[in-house]
Formats: structure tokens, sequence, C-alpha cells
């Protein structure tokens, strides 16, 4: 099948349109003339996970993250964006990226359902689809009453994470979580405005952190790779369906630091 095939399907599924204006995702290098048998997907385009997929044989890689934000004025091997540059054009790999737009239609459900929240509603709203509220994040109801110190494990468990930071009393019960994948400090006034209990989500600073607690709100930072990694999965099984004729392969699941 042509490459073309392939990013009008993931257009479809999710457009750019849907995307946040500072974004960019789509097609970010290659030919969509092109044939794809093998598509390799990751979190993201790092040269670690560029070297997998070409030993994978791989002629297309989808990533959650694009690694081209902004313009760029020279692509030479002096950068490690201009060596991975070269090497896709070199190898004959179309790379596509698919960032806020996953994240709006894909990734704040799939979160939810790891995180076993029921009867959700958004937590940011961006828009509308089928008349229905789109945008960032989740808030629900959790599976039962339980203290922080519990939902924490549970959050651990279900990501299959080595660790987690918690903010808050660990004895305190809690009833109700939102989530947001990723960074999602932002979005904490959306929390406080739903009246959630606890927020999972990743990249949260030292003095985020405190001050949140003081506004009656207690944090689970489960990490940025931590929350998003499952996009990876999630969209083997969504191609898998979509194009059993292709190979969909995913990059080595490595968090990028090390708890000693």
């Amino acid at each position: 099948m042509k490459v073309k095939e392939l990013t009008d399907w993931l257009g479809g599924n999710f457009p750019a349109a849907v995307a946040e204006d500072w974004d960019n995702v789509g097609l970010l290098t290659g030919d969509d003339e092109s044939e794809v048998k093998h598509v390799f997907l990751a979190l993201d385009l790092t040269e670690t996970v560029l070297d997998e997929a070409i030993r994978a044989g791989a002629d297309m890689i989808v990533t959650h993250h694009p690694m081209i934000f902004s313009g760029i004025k020279k692509i030479n091997n002096h950068s490690f964006t201009g060596r991975k540059i070269i090497s896709l054009v070199r190898h004959g790999i179309s790379y596509y990226a698919m960032h806020t737009n996953y994240d709006i239609l894909g990734m704040a459900d799939l979160s939810a359902g790891y995180l076993e929240l029921s009867d959700t509603k958004v937590l940011c709203a961006t828009g509308e689809k089928d008349g229905e509220p789109i945008g960032f994040g989740r808030v629900g109801n959790l599976p039962c009453e339980m203290t922080l110190k519990e939902y924490a494990l549970l959050v651990k468990k279900n990501l299959k994470l080595s660790d987690v930071k918690v903010y808050g009393n660990l004895e305190q019960t809690v009833k109700t979580a939102a989530v947001c994948t990723g960074s999602g400090k932002s979005m904490i006034q959306d929390v406080l405005a739903a009246g959630a209990d606890v927020y999972v989500t990743g990249d949260i600073d030292h003095h985020t952190g405190i001050d949140t607690v003081a506004q009656g709100l207690a944090i689970i930072d489960a990490g940025h790779y931590g929350t998003e990694y499952i996009f990876m999965e999630d969209m083997k099984e969504r191609l898998a369906k979509a194009f059993p004729e292709l190979t969909v392969s995913c990059a080595k699941v490595r968090s990028p630091y090390t708890i000693l």
C-alpha cells in the first residue's frame, strides 16, 4: 500500500484540524507515494529509536511527539535532529507524528480506561465532534472509595511503572480522579473546578505540587513517558485491525530515566 493511503486513514480518524495551533502533526518527512509494508510506533523519535526501526526493517515511523516543532534552517549531521532527518531520507523511511490530535481523540479515553475511571467527562474542552465536547483529559469516578496510597499503587500497577510521585496525605480518602497525560500542570485549575480529589499527570515541579495540595487537590505524578507510552500499543491494535496486511511493531518500552 502507499503511504498516502495510511496517512489518509490516520488523518481521517485523528484530523490535524483538531490539534493545537502550536503543534506540528502529519507527514513530517517522506514521499506519500512510496510503498509502506512495515510501520514502527514510538513515543519519541530518538536516535536510539530510529536505529531500532532501521534494524526492524520499517519503512514508516509513527510517533506521538513530533520530532520537528519549529522551522529548521539547516539540515546536516551537526545536530541530532539533522542526523535523524538525513537517516530517514537515506533509508527511505517516511515519518508521521500525531500529537495533540491524538491526545484529544485517543489518549484521553485510553488513559481513563487504564486508570479505571467511570462516568467520565472531558476535563478541558477544545471543541465538539458529533455534537459532543472533545478535549484534553478526563475526570470520573474511581472503582470504589480508597486511600490516596491505594490509588497511587493502582496507577503504578496498571501503567506498569517502577515508581510514581505522590503529593498529598497518603491516608486521605479519594473518590473521584482526573487524568491528563504528559505534562498536565496547565490544567490544574480545570481539575479544581471539576471537583476531583486526585489528579494523575506528569511533569509536576516542586512548587506546583505543594501549592496544589494546599488547594485541596492531591497529585499522582506518573511521569510524562509513564502516562503516554500506552500510545504505542493502542495504535498497534488500531492499525492491525484496519490494515491486516501491514507489519506493525513498537519501540522497546524504556523509561528516559533510571531509578537508583
